[in-house]
């Protein structure tokens, strides 16, 4: 009888065992890692679908991390905007304040104190981006407090700005570039100064209740108005009017009221002998009268015409210098130029919208815009206001400080209201509020698909862990009974065959 070899037969079992114990070993790392293959190739016919989930949440990941970048951004711009606007509030209940010489000093302190603080808020950095720097990001938005005020060298600051409009809004015989003289024995003009300039006060209306009295105007260029009494006094308690238009877009109103009185209190003229020296008197108080608003209402109306001037720039419009020496005599602008005048803002001031300049692609079909410079009108106007209070000269020996300082303040506490058609501050926090909407929602669903899609991939990728143990130990049985089986066919001799 013949006896066939067991070479082949051991040869399979033994490939048998080495592909249990590689598969042992293949289960054993699942358990450990939880994954169900170390490379796509162990995924079968899920690998495609694998590969584009993982893109998938890559491209979440991005919009994530630029999410979080844009967030912190828009957290700080918020917080600055909020502070600038909780200024201007600050800065308009001081200004009622300015009732004295003390209210006065410490109202400009003050302003100084929040001008600056202002400036500060503006350089805010967000890592190694400047907030309010329009597109040059990598430099600071404004210049410092003291280059703004004070210059620096040959570089006019904002105070030599006011100091030049006010001297050309006053003109040189101290009556606001107006004149006012004697047309004949009756009647009296006021004039504009010829030639005409863009500065001092501006004829608006006349306006009059006394008797037999005409009057006429604004006419001519440069214009005039005119009031003739004729032959006819008038009678005490009646009135003439004349209203100016100032250089900040306000008026102001002169009344003047005839009494028979012989020593005419402020805004009074006598009634004369005749309307000849009615005229005289009412010639004489209405120069008074003209003289003083020019250095109390027209000085508060020109240090905020002058901080239009020096703060309204960007790149298409430059700062507004009055045309001089002498300054009191001139009739028009010059440009001002990084040469001879601090600009204040220092960042891009291009054509291009503010929140247009900056963007951040939040979602595969979502971009949200949020660049901010410190020239926007809302931010500016802030801005100007509280320079003017900071500026204006209020000597406590000066007489007229305190009727200038009431002028300011009503000034003031109107513009820091932000008048109809006027930016705020509040409407920038409004814009970049709904950019902060849509990326709160794009995070939000973002999280939800990226939920949705990490379980999605650990249903493919993943495996159970109680299933995975179940297989070790199914197939430790089953390694542990072929092992014993072969060892015993190694041990099979022909004599125990026999």
């Amino acid at each position: 009888m013949s006896i066939v070899g067991v070479g082949t037969r051991s040869l399979l079992l033994t490939q048998s065992l080495v592909g249990m114990r590689a598969q042992l070993g293949d289960l054993q790392r699942q358990l450990a890692t939880g994954k169900r293959s170390d490379d796509y190739a162990g995924l079968g016919i899920d690998r495609g679908l694998t590969v584009g989930l993982r893109s998938h949440l890559s491209a979440i990941g991005g919009y994530g991390d630029t999410i979080t970048t844009v967030g912190v951004r828009l957290e700080l711009a918020q917080t600055v905007l909020s502070r600038v606007s909780a200024i201007g509030r600050e800065t308009k209940a001081v200004a009622a304040e300015m009732t004295t010489a003390d209210g006065r000093a410490a109202a400009q302190t003050s302003a100084t104190s929040a001008l600056g603080e202002i400036l500060g808020l503006l350089n805010t950095r967000a890592g190694d981006r400047y907030l309010f720097s329009g597109m040059a990001t990598d430099r600071p938005a404004v210049a410092s407090l003291e280059q703004i005020l004070e210059g620096d060298g040959a570089r006019a600051g904002f105070k030599q700005v006011v100091s030049e409009r006010l001297q050309a809004d006053i003109g040189a015989n101290g009556l606001g570039r107006l004149a006012v003289s004697a047309l004949s024995p009756t009647a009296i003009a006021v004039s504009e100064e010829a030639p005409p300039t863009v500065f001092g006060f501006k004829l608006g209306a006349i306006s009059s209740s006394l008797t037999g009295a005409t009057v006429a105007g604004p006419t001519g260029m440069p214009a005039q108005v005119s009031l003739d009494l004729g032959a006819v006094n008038p009678n005490a308690g009646e009135t003439v009017r004349f209203l100016f238009n100032l250089p900040d877009g306000s008026t102001e109103t002169i009344t003047l009221t005839a009494t028979t009185s012989t020593t005419p209190a402020a805004g009074e003229f006598a009634i004369g002998i005749d309307s000849m020296a009615t005229v005289a008197s009412l010639q004489a108080s209405l120069g008074i009268e003209i003289g003083s608003r020019a250095r109390t209402a027209l000085s508060a109306a020109s240090a905020l015409a002058a901080a239009d001037d020096f703060f309204n720039i960007d790149d298409a419009n430059p700062p507004r210098r009055v045309a001089g020496p002498p300054f009191d005599a001139a009739t028009g602008f010059a440009t001002g130029t990084a040469a001879d005048t601090v600009m204040w803002y220092t960042g891009e001031a291009g054509s291009q919208a503010a929140r247009s300049i900056a963007s951040a692609r939040v979602d595969q079909s979502i971009s949200v815009q949020y660049g901010m410079r410190a020239n926007e009108e809302g931010i500016r106007w802030q801005l100007q206001n509280v320079a003017a209070l900071a500026a204006l000269s209020m000597s406590s020996t000066d007489p007229d400080t305190h009727q200038r300082a009431a002028a300011l303040t009503t000034r003031l506490r109107a513009a820091l209201d932000v008048p109809a058609g006027t930016q705020s501050v509040e409407a920038i926090q409004a814009e970049l509020a709904g950019a902060q909407t849509a990326i709160g929602a794009a995070k939000l669903r973002h999280q939800q698909t990226e939920a949705t899609l990490a379980n999605l991939l650990q249903e493919i990728e993943g495996v159970t862990n109680e299933e995975v143990a179940a297989k070790i130990l199914a197939l430790q049985t089953s390694l542990n009974a072929s092992l014993e089986t072969t060892a015993r066919l190694f041990q099979t001799s022909i004599l125990n065959y026999l």
